[in-house]
C-alpha cells in the first residue's frame, strides 16, 4: 500500500511539471517490473502543445491540460496489477506494467507502442524486422487502452503485426469490430453500433423524430455520426443539424464520460486467444468477449437534469444489448420517461391512421403534410409513408380509412321483394298451367280439345309451359355451378319444344281450311307432327349439350363495383347464348307466318288468330330483351331475363289456351257436335263459292265429299271411307240441305279437320 502511495506522489509530480521528454524513460508516465509486462496507454492530458520552431522538430512535445478521470483509470489499473501480485492469483509470477501518457495525440501513441513492441531484455529497445513474429519476445504481453477510437485504431494496426492483445476500456467505434483489420483488439465496452441504436431507439421510444446531432471531429465523432444517421433514418427520426466540435474540449465544455474499467485481464501464456474466451462476474452478471472482441455489457441511460441552478445526472434505465430493450427499474424512472414523452421534437404534425404523408419542398423526410387516403387505400398506423392497396377482390376501403371491409356480396335473392313479385308470377302460371289441364281433361271428348290437337298435344304443350314457369327459378337464389348450366337449358329445350308443336298445329289448321290444291298437296307432304317435333327440339338439344361441353356457363365473381361483389353466372359463350335465342325465333317465326295466313278461320275455333298474336308477343318481348340486357348490371340482370320469360310464356299461354277454355266454360252451346260442324259448314260454303269450279278436284283430297246436282239426274253421295266424325256430321247436314245446296252448288268440296 505505501508503494502505491509513493507511485502516485510520483505520478502527480511527474504528470503536473510534465515536460519535453529527453530519454526514453523520460516518456514514461509510470512504470513498475515484473515476469510479465501489461502496457497501458492513458490520455492524461488533454493535448500536446504545438512547437514554435519552424521548422518543427521531430520530437515529443510538452503535453498540457492535465485530466483528473483519466488519470484515476490509471490509478486504477496499478491498483488491479498490485491487487492481482499481493493475492495468490499468480503464484511466483509478478506482472509489471509500463504506462505512457498519450496527450490526446496519435503521435504520441504511436511513439509509445514502439517502444512496447521493442524486444524484450534488450538494451538498444529496438523493434526488429521480422517475417515470422511467432517466436518473438516484445517489451511487454499486452496493451490496455487506449481511450480515443482514433489513436486506439493506430495503435492497433501496430500492434497486429505482432498479435499482441490489446483491450480498450473507452473506444466505441464500430469498426474497430473488424475482425479482419483488428484481429488482436478487444474492448469492455459495447460498439457504437448498438449505443447509436439505444440513442436511436430512446428518441423514437419519446416521440421525437426532429432533432440535431453534436459529434466531435475524430475518427470516433464521425464514424458514430454516420452509424448514427443510418440508425435514425430506419427509426423515421430526421436530422436538423450536425455540428462538429473540436477533438479535444476544453475543461469548461459541459462533457461526462462515464467509463467502467474491469479489473481481471491477465493471463500467462497465448494471452490472446485465452482473452477472447475468457468469463468473468461482477457479482450480479456474467462478461465475455464475442466474435467481434466486443464485451457483452449494455448501457446506463442517463438523465441531465438541473436542479437549484446544478445539473445533476439521474440513471433512468439500462440498456440491454442482446435484446434491444430499456430495462426501467422503478417507478419514478418510468415517470421520467413517461416526462420526454411530453417533450414535442418534431417538425410536423402527426399523421392519424386513415393518412399518408406528403413531403413537401424540405429536403428532410420528417417535414411533411398529412393526406388522407384515397378510395380502396388504408392506412393503419400513424405517420405512414404511403397508404396500403386494399384487396380490390374482396375488400373495399372509403377515403381516410384505417381499414379495409370486406365486400358485400350480392345476388338476386329469394327475399328481393322484385324476386317475390318473380316467383309469385311464376306461381300463377304454374297454377294456370295445372287448371287449363284440368278444364280440359274434364272436357276430353268436346269438339273445341279435339281442334286442339287432342289432349297428348295439349299435355305436352301445358308440360312445356310448366317447365318455362320452373326454369325461372334458377335464375333466382345464390349462383351455382349447376343452376346457372341448368336455367338456360331448361328453358332453351322446353320453350322449343312448345314452339314446335304450336308450329305443327298451325300447320295442321293450314291444311285443314285449305282450299288451293297445291298448298294442299305440299302441306300433306310436308305435315309429318313427331318426326318434324322431335327434330326441331333435337336441335335445340344438340346446340345446348356442345354449349355445356366447350362453354359451360359457371359462376363469376363479378368485382367491377367498388363496394359490392355481384354473384352472377357467366355465361360461357355469347355465341352459343345467342344461337339457342336465335334458333328459338326462327321457329317462332316460320310458325308465325304459317299461323298468318289462317288468321281468317273460323271464328269460334280460330287458333291461327291466337297463335299470331302469341307469337307476336314473343317477338317484342325478345326484342327488347336484347338492349336491355344489354345495357343492365348488377344483381338484378337475372330479372330481366326472367320477366322476358314470363312475358313471353304468358302471351303463348293465354293466347293458345284462354279463348278455348272461354268457349268451354262459358259457351257451352257452341262447344257441341252440331254447332261444331254447322259453323264449319256455313265457313265451307262460304269458301267454296269463291272457288271456280275447274280448280277442284276429286282427288285432289283424300278427305273430301262429292255431292251431285238432283236436277242432273244422279242423286246419289259419294262418301268417302274416312271414319272421322265431323266428315259424316257433315254428310247428314248436306243431305239435310240437299234442296238448298242443290241450287247454289254445283259440285261443292267440303273439308274436315
Amino acid at each position: 500500500m505505501a508503494l502505491l502511495i509513493v507511485v502516485i506522489i510520483y505520478l502527480v509530480i511527474i504528470l503536473a511539471t510534465s515536460q519535453s521528454c529527453q530519454a526514453p524513460d523520460d516518456f514514461v508516465a509510470a512504470t513498475s517490473p515484473g515476469h510479465i509486462m501489461i502496457g497501458g496507454l492513458f490520455a492524461i492530458h488533454e493535448k500536446m502543445l504545438s512547437s514554435e520552431e519552424h521548422p518543427r522538430r521531430p520530437q515529443i512535445q510538452k503535453c498540457v491540460g492535465f485530466e483528473i478521470s483519466v488519470f484515476l483509470q490509471t490509478l486504477a489499473m496499478i491498483h488491479s496489477i498490485e491487487t492481482i501480485n499481493n493475492s495468490t492469483l499468480l503464484s511466483g509470477v509478478k506482472l509489471g506494467y509500463e504506462i505512457y501518457d498519450t496527450c490526446t495525440e496519435v503521435t504520441v501513441a504511436m511513439a509509445a507502442t514502439l517502444r512496447f513492441l521493442s524486444k524484450f531484455n534488450c538494451s538498444r529497445e529496438t523493434v526488429a524486422f521480422q517475417c515470422d513474429y511467432s517466436s518473438y519476445v516484445p517489451r511487454v504481453k499486452a496493451v490496455i487502452g487506449a481511450g480515443y477510437s482514433e489513436i486506439t485504431m493506430a495503435v492497433s494496426r501496430m500492434l497486429n503485426l505482432q498479435l499482441m492483445p490489446q483491450v480498450s476500456y473507452e473506444s466505441t467505434a464500430e469498426i474497430l469490430s473488424d475482425k479482419m483489420r483488428f484481429p488482436s483488439f478487444l474492448r469492455t465496452v459495447p460498439s457504437d453500433f448498438y449505443q447509436t441504436k439505444a440513442m436511436a431507439h430512446l428518441i423514437q421510444k419519446s416521440g421525437w423524430n426532429w432533432i440535431g446531432i453534436i459529434t466531435t471531429d475524430d475518427d470516433y465523432g464521425r464514424l458514430a455520426l454516420d452509424t448514427f444517421a443510418i440508425q435514425a433514418a430506419a427509426n423515421n427520426v430526421c436530422i436538423a443539424f450536425k455540428e462538429v466540435f473540436p477533438a479535444v474540449l476544453s475543461a469548461n465544455t459541459i462533457e461526462v464520460r462515464i467509463n467502467q474499467t474491469l479489473e481481471k485481464i491477465i493471463a500467462e501464456t497465448q494471452l490472446l486467444d485465452v482473452l477472447k474466451n475468457v468469463t468473468f462476474t461482477n457479482g450480479r452478471n456474467s462478461f465475455h468477449f464475442d466474435t467481434h472482441g466486443d464485451l457483452n455489457t449494455g448501457y446506463d441511460v442517463v438523465l441531465w437534469k438541473e436542479i437549484d441552478g446544478h445539473m445533476t445526472i439521474v440513471k433512468m434505465a439500462e440498456y440491454d444489448l442482446q435484446n434491444d430493450v430499456f430495462i426501467i427499474t422503478n417507478q419514478e424512472t418510468k415517470n421520467e420517461f413517461w416526462k420526454l414523452k411530453q417533450i414535442l421534437s418534431k417538425c410536423s404534425k402527426e399523421c392519424s391512421p386513415g393518412q399518408m404523408k406528403k413531403t413537401t419542398g424540405s429536403q428532410h423526410i420528417c417535414c411533411y403534410e398529412c393526406v388522407s387516403c384515397p378510395e380502396n387505400h388504408y392506412s393503419n398506423q400513424t405517420d405512414m409513408d404511403r397508404c396500403l392497396l386494399c384487396n380490390n377482390k374482396t375488400h373495399w376501403a372509403p377515403v381516410r380509412s384505417a381499414m379495409c371491409f370486406e365486400k358485400e356480396v350480392e345476388y338476386l335473392n329469394w327475399n328481393d321483394s322484385l324476386a317475390i313479385l318473380l316467383v309469385a308470377l311464376s306461381l300463377l302460371g304454374i297454377t294456370l298451367v295445372l287448371a287449363i289441364g284440368i278444364i280440359f281433361t274434364r272436357n276430353l271428348n268436346t269438339p273445341v280439345v279435339k281442334s286442339s290437337g287432342g289432349l297428348m298435344v295439349c299435355y305436352v304443350i301445358l308440360l312445356c309451359h310448366f317447365l318455362n314457369f320452373a326454369s325461372t327459378g334458377f335464375f333466382i337464389g345464390e349462383p351455382q355451378d349447376f343452376t346457372c348450366k341448368t336455367r338456360q337449358t331448361l328453358f332453351g329445350v322446353s320453350f322449343t319444344l312448345c314452339v314446335s308443336c304450336i308450329l305443327m298445329k298451325s300447320l295442321k289448321i293450314l291444311l285443314a281450311f285449305s282450299f288451293d290444291p297445291k298448298l294442299q298437296n305440299f302441306l300433306k307432304c310436308l305435315y309429318k307432327p313427331v318426326p318434324i317435333v322431335l327434330t326441331c327440339t333435337g336441335i335445340q338439344v344438340v346446340i345446348c349439350t356442345l354449349w355445356l361441353i366447350f362453354a359451360e356457363p359457371a359462376v363469376e365473381e363479378n368485382i367491377s363495383l367498388p363496394r359490392i361483389i355481384i354473384l352472377e353466372c357467366e355465361e360461357g359463350s355469347i355465341l352459343a347464348f345467342g344461337t339457342m335465342l336465335g334458333y328459338i325465333a326462327i321457329l317462332a317465326f316460320i310458325c308465325f307466318i304459317i299461323a298468318f295466313k289462317g288468321r281468317k278461320l273460323p271464328e269460334n275455333y280460330n287458333e291461327a288468330k291466337f297463335i299470331t298474336f302469341g307469337m307476336l308477343i314473343y317477338f317484342i318481348a325478345w326484342i327488347t330483351f336484347i338492349p336491355v340486357y344489354a345495357t343492365t348490371f348488377g344483381k338484378y340482370l337475372p330479372a330481366v331475363e326472367i320477366i322476358v320469360i314470363l312475358i313471353s310464356n304468358y302471351g303463348i299461354l293465354c293466347c293458345t289456351f284462354f279463348p278455348k277454355c272461354y268457349v268451354i266454360l262459358y259457351k257451352q252451346e257452341t262447344n257441341t257436335k252440331s254447332a261444331f260442324l254447322k259453323m264449319i259448314y256455313s265457313y265451307s260454303s262460304h269458301s267454296a263459292d269463291s272457288l271456280a269450279m275447274s280448280h277442284v278436284s276429286m282427288d285432289s283430297i283424300n278427305d273430301n265429299i262429292t255431292m251431285t246436282n238432283p236436277s242432273l239426274g244422279d242423286k246419289s253421295a259419294a262418301l268417302k271411307k274416312d271414319k272421322d266424325l265431323q266428315e259424316q256430321t257433315l254428310v247428314h247436314i248436306c243431305r239435310e240441305n240437299s234442296a238448298n245446296v242443290s241450287k247454289t252448288l254445283p259440285r261443292k268440296r267440303i273439308s274436315s279437320i
